[in-house]
């Protein structure tokens, strides 16, 4: 799920730093957060987090983007950090060092 940034300050406005993952949901719960925020903070890593900054760093935020755009994005693995089985692989590595398949 995810949520705005909008909505998940006001979620957590009351929340007391340092704080679990647990500790947030709560919060949000407390605040009576929407459904979409409250699944955004059971979808963030659970570590202590020291300040508001820090969770927003770990949501996953509504960008408004298209269902279609989404998996656009998703096909060009444009995002850096990606393992390497992930990545598109243009030709065949053995074609490429010893040329076209010789027959076999």
């Amino acid at each position: 799920m995810v949520t705005t940034a909008e909505r998940l300050r006001a979620a957590l406005s009351t929340a007391d730093f340092p704080a679990s993952k647990e500790d947030l949901v709560r919060c949000a719960e407390r605040a009576e957060a929407d459904s979409g925020t409250i699944g955004a903070l059971n979808a963030i890593p659970p570590v202590q987090y020291d300040n508001l900054a820090e969770v927003m760093q770990s949501a996953p935020f509504d960008q408004g983007h298209e269902p279609g755009e989404v998996a656009q994005r998703r096909q060009e693995h444009d995002k850096p950090g990606l393992a390497q089985q992930e990545k598109d692989v243009t030709g065949h590595p053995i074609v490429d060092e010893l040329g076209e398949n010789r027959g076999s």
